[in-house]
Parts: C-alpha cells; structure tokens; sequence
C-alpha cells in the first residue's frame, strides 16, 4: 500500500554524478529519490546512495527499462518521474501532484527554455512534430512528458510495452486511448549540470535513435 503523505520520484540515471546533488537537493519535503542506475559507468550510484536517495539497478540499457524499474520499485499512491540532468527543477513536482489529486489522471510538464542552448534546436523540431501527431490523435500535450506524476495503479495498469526512448510517447498514446485527463503546465528547462551530456538532445546521434524509437511506437 502507497504511503500517503508521501510521493516518490523516480530518476532513471546514467553517468549523472555531476547533477544528483543538485536534483537530489532540490526535491521538496515528502518528495523521496528513487534513483534507477541504468549501468553508469561514474559514481552515479554511490553518490545517489551518500545522499540518502534509494538506489535500484536496471542493467537493460534504456530510458524505458529504467522508469519501469523505477515504477515496480515505487510505493507511494501518486509517482513523479523527472530526469535526473539538472535541466528541470524539482520544485515543479507539488504542483503536478496537485492536479492528479484534483482530478486528472496524469499531469505532465511542457519545456520552457530559460536559455537558447537548453533545447538544440534538431531535439526541439523533432518533439514539435511527435506532439502535434499525438494532439491530432487527441491527446492535448505540446511535449512528450519529461517530468509528469500520475497514480502507480493507473500507469501499471495502463501497460506501456517500450524500454527505450519510446516509452513517453507510448505512455502518452495509451493514456489518449484510456481517456485520461491529462493537465499540461509549462515548466523552465535549463542547461544541463556541467559534467553531464544529454543522451538524446546532446547530439544529433542521440536525438535520431530517439526518434528511431518513438516511430516504432507510432507503427
């Protein structure tokens, strides 16, 4: 049974040593790491682990198998998941929270840049186009939900399949299909923690095996 007074947030992470003390520090009262090491080669895991955060270790590469893990691993009623870069703050999660407890059934973040350089501009072409396929579809998002909070029970029952780069997008689809309420707010996007690199908007490498996975979903 969830703990109710509580919310945990799950950080998948890899090679993000740099930024956990930041993000970590950053995490409002009642709000407990849940940081999903998904085979970093850095001290990511004992960093996460010096500072009081719960470590769970997913081998499988990929940003799917590690928020799975972390969802499995979760026990409060409401789960937050965020990345763990440094690029969003924390501080947002209470009011993504609010508006589960209000009534959606999924709240999800829409990046804002602060700086021209937080979002190159191939990863921002590249969500554009994914969103508005999904908003054609009925689904009322401008983002693909980098940070969002929704109930453990609702997303476990909802059954996203992917393990890779795909799964927002897949969790997206199928919470369009379920018809979720999902509420959208705007949420600061900042340059990653010195010492990190993006694995998907970091190169143009990263941001087309994104989108290699993302169409899979959409086939």
């Amino acid at each position: 049974m969830g703990v109710v007074n509580e919310v945990d947030v799950v950080l998948p992470c890899l090679d993000e040593a740099a930024a956990l003390p930041g993000v970590l520090a950053a995490l409002p009262p009642g709000y407990r790491a849940l940081v999903v090491d998904n085979g970093s080669r850095d001290r990511s895991a004992a960093v996460a682990a010096e500072l009081g955060a719960t470590v769970v270790a997913e081998p499988r590469r990929g940003y799917g198998a590690a928020v799975h893990t972390g969802l499995l691993a979760a026990r409060t009623e409401i789960v937050c998941f965020a990345d763990c870069d440094g690029s969003l703050d924390p501080a947002v999660l209470p009011e993504l929270v609010a508006r589960v407890r209000a009534g959606a059934e999924m709240a999800v973040g829409r990046r804002v840049p602060t700086t021209p350089g937080a979002w190159p501009w191939h990863a921002r072409a590249g969500n554009a186009l994914i969103a508005a396929l999904l908003r054609r579809d009925g689904v009322p998002v401008h983002d693909i939900a980098p940070v969002r909070a929704a109930r453990r029970a609702d997303l476990l029952a909802l059954g996203v399949a992917d393990r890779a780069f795909g799964y927002p997008l897949e969790l997206l689809r199928l919470a369009g299909r379920a018809g979720w309420r999902i509420a959208e707010i705007d949420v600061d996007y900042r340059p990653r923690a010195a010492g990190t690199r993006s694995k998907v908007s970091g190169s143009l490498r990263g941001t087309l095996r994104a989108t290699r996975d993302m169409a899979r979903v959409l086939r």
